[in-house]
Order: structure tokens, then C-alpha cells, then sequence
């Protein structure tokens, strides 16, 4: 297992710290009301990489590609600048490295931005999203509610990683708040559906692979993992009692357009190399388009938290990445099979992930069983699902030799509903 890298930034040493100079995950930031640029994460400061790249101490290309509140220019400059921009980062923030930056008091005051004083925003323009149902445990969870153990996974299920193509338009950042949806219900005993508030809102982790080298055509598995730029933790709200209703036969649609949350720093595929891990034995072997050169999954501890407005929060949920049947780089082959293009800043949801165990399960659905198990808080309270006010909290970090790799909070806070929309 790779150490921690020492860095000349005293806060990168520290073992709680998610970002080492082993990390250096890329995000946005603003402070005051200046304008959104390009940052870099390392202990509990920013690198203003803007600024640095406006000073010639970072050259990528014959164009600025940091002075955007976007990476989606450094993704299109592929794999190998990105190798280049790593390597110049670490030489820059190494002890022992490239003095330029750290003998040079002003030039350090002006481009290290304590972490605490900004405002952190969507690191990357979203293309396209898509949402896969890739987790095994997850899938057996709900199927079995709905249909049975028997008939829990769908026929494909084993053969191919399933999705669906989302709204890229509701991904927002950690921080936005989230606001109940309204739609169509209808229970089983009702005759007709009804407009009302969601009832049953919940939270799916998942992790969110993003691609940085577009495609054209069919590519391989190791051409895919070759072009993901990198990974942020990801929250697909789900409104369960809109989706029961809607889904049947094209599955679901408004049940998930109120919003996807994800982490507001890109953990690049570089800094998550030292923890790669294979997916789990076939129950059914797959065709050779989809089967894996070699490990393509990560082992990244994952946890939820849920707080109540105004109250502590307690961990509802802890697992790991590594139980995904399906990695990022099959979904993505898959996805270009029928020769469906992918741009750079399109967006895969890797799906709920759900471990064995009870404690392990990636949504409200499955912890409270349907809602008929509901959990307990460490405040005395109850929940099936989410309610207004309420707090979620996606925590992720990959565990080195006294360091980790973490992803920056993934958080999100259910605001009640609008009075009815059409009623004016």
C-alpha cells in the first residue's frame, strides 16, 4: 500500500485529513463575490490553480484551461495532460519539490485559499447523465420486496448492468438544498391517482464515475476505465410512492428528476489507483465484451448520516464500494455498444450501493424494509423515510498507510413542499 506523501502544506500531513497530497481532488470555488475558478484540494486549504496557471507556473496548453469554473477543458486534453497536471501539482505542494511556490511567500498567500472561507460549486458541466441498478445486494433487496425472492432479480440482470438515462439538468452540488416534489400517487386500493407532496422521499448512495475522453463508437472495458477522468459520491433522491406508480413499463421518470447530489471534489482515477479491487465472482459469465482485463472496482468505505432539523445526526448506514456487481468501466462499455457517443462531463450513477447486511443498505427503502421496519435515531425518533428538515450526509474515503482519500461531504436537506404549483 502506497504512504502518505509528505506535503510542505502542514494540514495535508494530518491521518484525518481527506486530502493528502496522495488525493488532490479538482473542484470549484468562490470567495466573497469573486468569480467561480478552478481549485485544487489539499489538507484544509484550496491551490488556486487559476491563478498559478495565469502566472506560468502551471502550462497545460498553448490556452488557459483553468480560468473556467469548469474541468471539463482539462478533460478534453486526456489522459496524458492529466497525468502532466498531476505530476506538476504534486512537484508544486511535495516537500522537496518545486520551491517556486513555497519560498515565495506572496505567490503561496495568493494562491492558498483557506478551504473554510469559500464557497465550493459544481466542479464540472454535466453532459448527460445516466443511472445503472448495478448493485447486486440492492436489487435482490427490492425485488424481493416487490415480487418476491424468487423473482427479485430481473432475467438480464446477471448479463448486462441495467439503466436508464437521467436529467442532467437536476445534478447540483453539495450544500443545495433539496425541495419534496409533487406528483402522481396511487396505492393499490385507490381507484384513481391523485397531485400531492411525495410521501415517501428517499436518498440512494452511489458513486458517480465521470468521463473525460469521448467516444465515438463501441469501446472496450480497458478503453473505458482509460477514459474516466475521475469519481465523486452521489445522491440519487428518489421519490418511491411517484416511482411504484410511473415506472411500469419504462421505469422510472419524475421519481427521479428532483435532484441528484453529488460530492463537490473530483477524486481523480490516479489518486484511487493503490485501492483497486476486482468485482465479485459470476453467477452467470458474461460476454466477453463486458469481461474485465484486470480490477476495476475500488475498496472506498462509504457512510450515511440523516439529522433531523435542528438535531444530531446518526449513522444510518456504512459500507463499501467494492460490493458492486457491475464497475464503472463495464457500465460505460456497455453504454457505447449500440454506438451511442460519450462527451466529456457525461455523468454514470453507479447505482445503490447496499452491502449484505442490514446496516449496509444504500437507501431508506431497504433499511426500513418498505417502511415496514423503521430505524431508529439517536435522538429517540423514528424514520421510513425522509422527513422536511431532515439532513443527509454521504461520507466516502478510500484508507491508506496513515492517510485517506475522501470526496468532500456529499449533503443535502429536504425543504417542504411548494403549495400546489397549478392552483394559481
Amino acid at each position: 500500500m502506497t504512504k502518505l506523501l509528505k506535503s510542505w502544506v502542514e494540514s495535508a500531513n494530518s491521518p484525518d485529513t481527506p486530502f493528502p497530497l496522495n488525493n488532490l481532488p479538482y473542484g470549484v470555488f468562490s470567495v466573497d463575490e469573486d468569480e467561480p475558478r478552478c481549485g485544487v484540494a489539499i489538507g484544509d486549504m484550496i491551490l488556486d490553480v487559476a491563478y498559478l496557471e495565469e502566472e506560468g507556473v502551471i502550462a497545460l496548453d498553448d490556452e488557459p484551461a483553468l480560468d473556467l469554473p469548469f474541468w471539463n477543458e482539462v478533460m478534453e486534453l486526456g489522459p496524458k495532460k492529466w497525468a502532466e497536471l498531476r505530476a506538476r501539482l504534486t512537484d508544486l505542494l511535495k516537500e522537496g519539490g518545486d520551491h517556486v511556490l513555497s519560498s515565495d511567500a506572496d505567490m503561496r498567500a495568493q494562491a492558498l485559499v483557506p478551504m473554510a472561507d469559500t464557497t465550493l460549486h459544481l466542479p464540472f458541466i454535466v453532459s448527460e447523465y445516466t443511472d445503472f441498478y448495478a448493485g447486486k445486494n440492492h436489487a435482490m433487496n427490492v425485488g424481493t420486496m416487490f415480487r418476491g425472492p424468487e423473482n427479485a432479480l430481473p432475467p438480464n440482470w446477471l448479463h448486462i448492468p441495467i439503466g436508464y438515462n437521467g436529467r442532467a439538468s437536476s445534478v447540483v452540488v453539495s450544500g443545495t438544498d433539496v425541495r419534496r416534489p409533487w406528483g402522481q400517487l396511487k396505492g393499490p386500493n385507490d381507484d384513481a391517482p391523485r397531485f400531492e407532496p411525495c410521501k415517501r422521499f428517499d436518498i440512494e448512495l452511489e458513486m458517480g464515475a465521470i468521463v473525460g475522453t469521448p467516444s465515438e463508437g463501441p469501446i472496450t472495458v480497458q478503453e473505458a476505465d482509460d477514459a474516466i477522468f475521475g469519481y465523486v459520491l452521489l445522491n440519487d433522491w428518489s421519490a418511491r410512492d411517484i416511482q411504484a406508480w410511473e415506472y411500469q413499463p419504462l421505469g422510472p421518470f419524475q421519481a427521479k428528476a428532483t435532484a441528484t447530489t453529488i460530492s463537490p471534489w473530483i477524486v481523480t482515477k490516479a489518486a484511487l489507483e493503490p485501492f483497486r479491487t476486482s468485482t465479485p465472482d459470476r453467477e452467470k459469465p458474461l460476454l466477453p465484451y463486458l469481461q474485465e482485463p484486470g480490477p476495476m472496482l475500488y475498496d472506498i468505505d462509504l457512510e450515511v448520516s440523516l439529522a433531523p432539523e435542528g438535531k444530531s445526526e446518526t449513522t444510518i448506514t456504512r459500507t463499501n464500494y467494492s460490493v458492486m456487481y457491475y464497475s464503472a468501466a463495464q457500465q460505460l462499455a456497455h453504454h457505447t455498444t449500440s454506438g451511442c457517443p460519450m462527451n466529456a462531463g457525461d455523468l454514470l450513477g453507479s447505482g445503490t450501493i447496499s452491502g449484505p447486511e442490514k446496516h449496509e443498505r444504500g437507501a431508506l427503502l431497504e433499511l426500513s424494509w418498505g417502511g415496514k421496519e423503521p430505524i431508529a435515531l439517536e435522538t429517540g425518533e423514528e424514520r421510513s423515510f425522509i422527513e422536511d428538515g431532515d439532513t443527509l450526509t454521504l461520507k466516502g474515503a478510500a484508507k491508506g498507510d496513515g492517510y485517506q482519500i475522501g470526496f468532500g461531504d456529499c449533503v443535502g436537506t429536504l425543504l417542504p413542499a411548494h403549495k400546489d404549483p397549478y392552483k394559481r
